[in-house]
């Protein structure tokens, strides 16, 4: 997707932001979308997410929310700070219609970065496999919290998502008011990307963001499993096995979210520098996984030294896994996206790069939500020779 000005890549910690004609592979904030300014040919069909892997059907319920008790550092006029919620979870059985992939409006203002030609009406049609409101599958089931990268939508994880919510999770992606190209919220009203403008002329440091979206996912989870929860079917939710994973700055604000809400257990970092160092305890021994690309940035000494100093810092189970091929977008739906629309492409396949995802997030949530042996997470393996155990 588009660059982010020299500006902002100055507030990026000491890391340069390296956008080429083709991808984004900065960590923060992202370089928001996968795939530059390119004339491509429009598609006359949707993209269709790769299926969900898991047992289960899968359904999906959008929670519009609004913090009151705090005010929004991006735009402290607002009436509280707004947060939008999707819920993907097992479900009974298929019910209600396909589950949207996201407004045409904010498909539209994507679209707009992503080059001419590529029509926000075909990004926003993309097909799910979700149902709308389907009823849940009976049992417990773990909490899982994403946070999409900088500039990007919570939509932008939904190929993640859905595969976690058909292998037995409860996964609530969240959209953080103003931080994103276009969030849409109930009434028509579409919030656009004042965070970007703060990190870029502002100069307002990254850990505002991270130390934000924590405050978010608190009230999020008050709001999900406290005793007066907005979600009529949150008798669903084992509330005592919580994790977070994001994307980006997202996945800073994991570590973030963590250090700030006890009830957080495990979390992962999908290619996001940290803005905020880890406490001298840690994390208290919770576990927690860096996922990242295979080159200068995130390996071990890489331009990245932000991951060097929390892999020192984490006092817990831990793992720094890297992907080869992969670019800062193949950790969300973006090679799915570029595909589609003949954007430039990674070394490493769309399918792949979804599936690779979609192995050790799984396996990681398995192993420490629900205590299941996942020998993926103890080291290299001929089935995935593209992952890569750091252990500095």
């Amino acid at each position: 997707m588009t660059r982010l000005t020299r500006a902002v890549a100055a507030t990026v910690l000491t890391c340069s932001l390296a956008l080429t004609a083709g991808v984004a592979t900065a960590a923060v904030p992202d370089g928001p979308a996968p795939g530059a300014r390119t004339a491509v040919t429009q598609p006359a069909r949707p993209a269709v997410l790769p299926a969900p892997t898991g047992p289960h059907a899968v359904g999906s319920t959008v929670l519009p929310l609004v913090d009151r008790s705090r005010t929004d550092p991006w735009v402290p006029t607002a009436d509280g700070r707004a947060l939008m919620v999707t819920l993907h979870y097992p479900a009974a059985r298929s019910g209600g219609g396909p589950a949207p992939y996201a407004t045409r409006e904010e498909a539209r203002l994507l679209a707009e970065q992503l080059g001419p030609g590529v029509s926000g009406d075909v990004l926003a049609r993309t097909r799910t496999h979700s149902g709308t409101d389907a009823p849940p599958a009976p049992g417990r089931h773990p909490l899982v919290l994403l946070s999409p990268g900088f500039s990007v939508s919570r939509w932008t994880l939904t190929a993640l998502a859905e595969d976690l919510a058909s292998r037995g999770y409860v996964v609530a992606s969240v959209d953080h008011a103003y931080e994103s190209y276009g969030i849409s919220l109930p009434g028509g009203r579409t919030l656009t990307c004042v965070a970007c403008t703060a990190l870029d002329e502002g100069g307002v440091h990254g850990s505002v963001v991270t130390s934000t979206r924590a405050a978010d996912m608190k009230y999020v989870l008050d709001r999900l499993v406290g005793a007066r929860s907005v979600w009529r079917y949150a008798d669903v939710i084992d509330a005592r096995r919580i994790g977070m994973a994001g994307h980006s700055i997202g996945g800073a604000s994991a570590a973030t979210a963590m250090v700030a809400d006890r009830r957080i257990y495990a979390g992962i970092n999908m290619d996001g520098a940290f803005w905020e160092d880890l406490p001298a305890e840690g994390l208290r021994g919770r576990p927690f996984m860096m996922l990242g690309t295979h080159d200068e940035t995130h390996l071990p000494g890489g331009t990245d030294s932000s991951w060097d100093r929390t892999w020192s810092a984490l006092d817990g189970w831990k793992r720094w896994i890297t992907l080869a091929g992969s670019d800062h977008f193949s950790f969300s739906d973006g090679p799915v996206i570029s595909r589609h629309f003949g954007l430039p492409e990674t070394e490493l396949p769309a399918d792949r790069a979804v599936a690779l995802t979609r192995t050790y997030v799984s396996a990681f949530f398995d192993r420490h939500l629900r205590g299941l042996a996942r020998p993926v997470l103890d080291g290299p393996s001929t089935a995935n020779p593209e992952a890569h155990f750091q252990n500095p």
